[in-house]
This record gives C-alpha cells, structure tokens and sequence, in this order.
C-alpha cells in the first residue's frame, strides 16, 4: 500500500463550519483582504518613501538642495579650500490619523448565504478605505504642487490637441531645476485618461503589436507615454493631469498600534471581533497613516486639459 508523504491537513466538512473557521483565524482573514486591495492603492504608488512615525507624527525637511550654497572655486597650490554652508530644507511636522470602520455579519447570514456576506463586506471595507487613503494623499499632493504648465490646446479638440507635446513640456520644466528629479508618472482622471489613450497621435505612434495597447485592453495595464507610466484614478481632487517623479515627491508613514491587528500589507490592518451576545462577526479594517510631500518641485501640473 503507498503512502503519500507530507500526509494531506485534515479536511472541514460543512461550508458553515469552514466559514466560521475562516473568520476565527485572523491571518487567513488579513490575507484574503491584502488579496482584495492590492495594486489599488494609487496614493502609496505616487507618496512611495517610508518612514515608522515616533510619538504619532512624523519629522521631515521640504525643498533640500542637492547643491551647496556657494560655488566651487578654484584652489592654488598649497591653498586652503573655501569653506561653504550647506541650507537644509523647512522642518515639517505631521501627525498620523486613523481612518477606519466596521462591517456585520451576523450568524443568521452566514448561515443562509454562506460566504456571500464575508466577500461583499470585506470588498465594500477595502473600497471605501482605498478611497480615502487615495483621496487624503491626492488632496495633499495637489495643494501642495505649485507649478503649473498650460497646454497648447485643450486635450478635449482632437484637431488641435498636442498631448505628447504638453506632457514632455511639463516634464521638462520639471527637468531644467536641476536638482536631480526624474519624472516617471503622469497621473490623470478617468475622462482625462480616456483623451490621452484615445489621441489620434498617441494611437498612431503606439505599438498595435502590443496586446497590452489601451486599444485592447482599455483602462487595464499602464501605457507609457514619453517615458511616463499613465496612471488613472477617480480620485484626484479635481480634473486633471499631473507629471511628477514618484520616486522624490514624498511618502507615507504608517503607524502599528498594536492591540492584535493583523497586518494585511500597505499599512493597512485587520482584525475579527466575535460578538457571542447577538451572534455575529464584526470585520475591521482600518489604517494608520500620515503622507507628506517632501519635493513639492519634483512635479507639476497641467492645467486647461
């Protein structure tokens, strides 16, 4: 007789029993929701420095230099080297917030639905604090981005627009500061990304080669448009489109507080709470963070598009 070697786990009969197996394991539970939010996160694409806060904020310096306050000189033989001051950037403080909420699902549910209820409140979870986090991060990015870079015609007039031109022209006032930025993403809204995509000069220069062509796949994958990667989100603050390096803008410092969370990955965190005196499950998911822009110069946005 064979023997399989590992031997199979030990198998849970009955979709019920399962399901609540499922709910009273909280890093199966935290896997599933990290299933649920990943790569939707568009807010930790843009903000994409770490940093642990102490004490519930976080210390960072905006706008530093790459260059000293003086010019290099010359050095005669046997001459001492001039001295130079070195400007750091303004201190910035900001102080982590909380956002998170609750989802029932009582036993009379699970019971007469099975999994249904566990899905459905753990994707409405996810979304909602997908939308808040990008929302949050969005907003600060956009007031704290000064420049401006107007394009040629509106992007909406097919017959005039100059898309390509507009976007390489805003990445290059962002190149000619000098101070080591690399713009690599191009964030738009939704209407906006349809322009862009659907730009007669944009599609003509494009591989058809490519199965991962707009043409084909609409607003699935991420074109590349001179050099930039096309990211559309419904969450800007308003219409628009801003160029910027991801790598430079700033970050988001997330904060653990303990008290038996799970980790479900980007910070954000789960935990089940069974509720025997009405027989039902609360599912929480909630976030602990605080983004901030260090190298507001390192992007800019397009206005009129």
């Amino acid at each position: 007789m064979a023997y399989a070697y590992p031997p199979a786990p030990p198998t849970i009969s009955g979709d019920v029993e399962t399901i609540n197996r499922f709910l009273q394991t909280p890093n199966v539970y935290a896997r599933y929701l990290r299933t649920v939010i990943q790569q939707r996160f568009i807010g930790d694409v843009l903000l994409s420095g770490r940093d642990a806060p102490q004490g519930g904020a976080i210390v960072y310096e905006v706008s530093e230099g790459i260059y000293t306050d003086k010019a290099v000189e010359a050095v005669s033989p046997g001459g001492e080297y001039p001295i130079t001051t070195i400007t750091t950037g303004a201190v910035q403080i900001a102080k982590t917030v909380k956002w998170g909420q609750d989802s029932i699902v009582t036993d009379e549910a699970i019971s007469r639905l099975l999994f249904s209820p566990i899905q459905r409140g753990t994707l409405k979870l996810s979304n909602t604090l997908v939308k808040q986090v990008d929302t949050v991060c969005l907003a600060l990015i956009a007031s704290a981005v000064t420049q401006t870079s107007a394009v040629t015609a509106s992007w909406a007039t097919i017959a005039t627009a100059r898309i390509l031109y507009d976007v390489l022209k805003a990445k290059a006032v962002i190149l000619a500061l000098n101070q080591g930025y690399s713009p690599d993403t191009l964030v738009v809204d939704d209407l906006t990304y349809a322009k862009v995509v659907a730009d007669p000069t944009v599609v003509n220069a494009a591989r058809r080669e490519d199965s991962g062509n707009p043409i084909y796949t609409g607003v699935e994958g991420f074109p590349i448009l001179g050099g930039l990667r096309v990211l559309p989100t419904p969450n800007l603050p308003a219409a628009g489109a801003w160029v910027l390096d991801s790598s430079m803008l700033g970050g988001i410092a997330n904060e653990s507080l303990g008290g038996g969370y799970v980790s479900a990955g980007d910070g954000v965190e789960s935990k089940i709470l069974r509720e025997d005196d009405v027989d039902q499950y609360r599912l929480r998911a909630r976030r602990v963070f605080v983004p901030y822009v260090q190298e507001p110069a390192s992007a800019i946005q397009i206005t009129g598009v």
